[in-house]
């Protein structure tokens, strides 16, 4: 069986070893990179499952090396996840807009790792392969593209799961905590702000006729 990737990226050595450490004791294939442009140049190198990635690191800081992973095609699928020390002045939204999955705060916890990282991998695991198609629209999920008036998009993952939930029921108002839940998961503790980051860059893309917001209530998709 082939073993699942994991990329861990921080500037400090002792980090680095303690994490690696627990995670190729549960079988995990490890690599590792010491900032973010080196962080860069591995994923596009090994294109791990998933890459755990700190968020302040010299040369190239965690948010800005999310960023550039997420404008990689073959990286669109890969899970990122950061790390960051509670007393760092670490925005939630900033990166969920670079296009991270989640965040754990450091001090660590091995066991937390462990759950959360098995809890996103399951939720990667069970994407339905399916493609959507509408008036205007084409979503894949297998390759993760989106066709858009004979146009091709590559989405951050969230955009696309978003994206997604609402086509799978055009004209259906989809309520913010159910949109929350099936796209971010129950392990995942974000606001509501972060359903409205997405949905602006979604309008953006598409044009704000296609999402309708429903005072109070969620959104749904037009076509």
């Amino acid at each position: 069986m082939k073993k699942i990737k994991l990329l861990l990226v921080d500037d400090e050595p002792d980090i680095l070893e303690f994490l690696s450490y627990n995670l190729i004791k549960e079988g995990y294939e490890v690599f590792t990179a010491s900032n973010g442009a080196e962080g860069l140049k591995k994923a596009k190198i090994e294109k791990p499952d998933l890459i755990l990635l700190d968020v302040m690191m010299p040369e190239m800081d965690g948010i800005e090396a999310c960023g550039e992973i997420r404008k990689i095609d073959s990286l669109k699928k890969t899970l990122i996840v950061f790390l960051t020390a509670r007393t760092e002045e670490f925005s939630q939204l900033a990166g969920y807009e670079a296009g991270a999955d989640d965040y754990i705060t450091k001090p660590v916890k091995p066991k937390v790792l462990m759950s959360k990282i098995k809890a996103l991998l399951r939720l990667k695991s069970d994407e339905k392969q399916e493609v959507i198609e509408l008036e205007d629209f084409k979503i894949d999920r297998e390759t993760y593209k989106v066709t858009f008036q004979k146009e091709e998009f590559m989405l951050p993952r969230k955009e696309f799961e978003l994206l997604a939930l609402l086509a799978s029921n055009p004209k259906r108002v989809f309520k913010r905590e159910e949109i929350l839940e099936k796209v971010w998961g129950n392990e995942v503790i974000v606001g509501g702000r972060t359903i409205d980051v997405h949905i602006r860059k979604l309008r953006e893309k598409f044009g704000n006729d296609k999402l309708s917001t429903i005072k109070g209530v969620g959104y749904k998709l037009n076509d």
